[in-house]
């Protein structure tokens, strides 16, 4: 029995196979890191900007592929591949500039599609144009940090813009039949469980058609680090964590991918907490708890707590 609706399931159902991402970095960075809005940007963003898994940036995009595809030989024997742009804002550029990275992605024959991660205050009209014309040719994926619906946490992460703008750019995208992926966090400091709920009934009425969660866990050389040292705050444990995920997946829109339900950040950076470096424990754990609770995506509320 498949509890919820599991992005391996829509990958197959869209593209009738199986898919491996191919991270990019095409070398962009943030408004709220280089002044335009802050500086420093979210404070629990890395100095990769969530992209250490990514290839060289100072390899071209058709360059970064062929050794992407290189180093998953391995374990894909599939053909076709997600070109994914990843590290930082990916849409932060001069349309023309953005215009060549992705062409040169999508020119690729093996990549059938093209995943873009941004902020919804980097989506000009312009970019949307572009980003519209060129999912007629191949579909164009695009990935949205929002972390929280609650302006005054996003505020403290230092996010840098309202939640009312992730609404507008969400139904903007939506409009010109771009797939929209929304990515929050669980135990962000001062948030409860119905906090994190509030966020997860915001996402319900809105046009997004996946979401990725992830716990909060601390990297070395980031503003949270300093934060945490200074005033060490409440970490969930791992069963408080799966708890908080099975809940909120139980009131989420059955419609939804789950396209992540643990993050693992780099282990030679990770401060806390550490169970996330066990990401095969975890998602069983995660499944395990499913099971014995007879959870459904998008079924009533979870009587059972860790």
């Amino acid at each position: 029995m498949e509890r919820y609706y599991s992005y391996s399931r829509f990958i197959k159902e869209y593209f009738g196979e199986k898919l491996y991402k191919i991270c990019i970095d095409g070398g962009f960075t943030c408004p709220n890191r280089d002044g335009t809005l802050a500086t420093g940007g979210c404070i629990f963003c890395s100095e990769g900007g969530s992209g250490e898994f990514t290839e060289n940036a100072s390899l071209s995009v058709s360059e970064q592929i062929h050794l992407g595809k290189s180093q998953t030989s391995r374990k894909y024997q599939g053909e076709h591949y997600i070109a994914y742009f990843q590290a930082f804002t990916n849409t932060y550029a001069p349309v023309d500039r953005l215009r060549a990275l992705y062409e040169e992605a999508i020119t690729a024959p093996e990549i059938v599609a093209l995943s873009i991660g941004t902020r919804p205050d980097c989506i000009t009209p312009e970019i949307l144009d572009l980003l519209e014309e060129l999912n007629k040719r191949k579909p164009v994926f695009i990935e949205m940090g929002l972390q929280t619906s609650h302006d005054s946490t996003a505020s403290f992460l230092n996010r840098a813009y309202p939640t009312k703008t992730f609404t507008k750019t969400c139904h903007a995208l939506a409009e010109a039949g771009i797939r929209v992926t929304a990515h929050i966090i669980l135990g962000l400091p001062g948030e409860t469980l119905d906090m994190e709920l509030d966020t997860i009934r915001y996402l319900n009425t809105l046009p997004v058609s996946g979401i990725k969660i992830s716990m909060l866990y601390v990297l070395k050389n980031t503003v949270l680090a300093s934060y945490y040292e200074q005033h060490p705050f409440h970490i969930l444990t791992m069963e408080e964590y799966i708890n908080h995920l099975i809940i909120c997946l139980s009131q989420l829109r059955k419609d939804i991918v789950i396209e992540r339900m643990t993050g693992d950040g780099p282990k030679d950076l990770l401060i806390v907490p550490k169970w996330i470096g066990h990401k095969r424990l975890v998602l069983n754990t995660i499944h395990k708890e499913m099971k014995q609770r007879n959870f459904t995506q998008g079924g009533s509320l979870c009587q059972k707590n860790l």
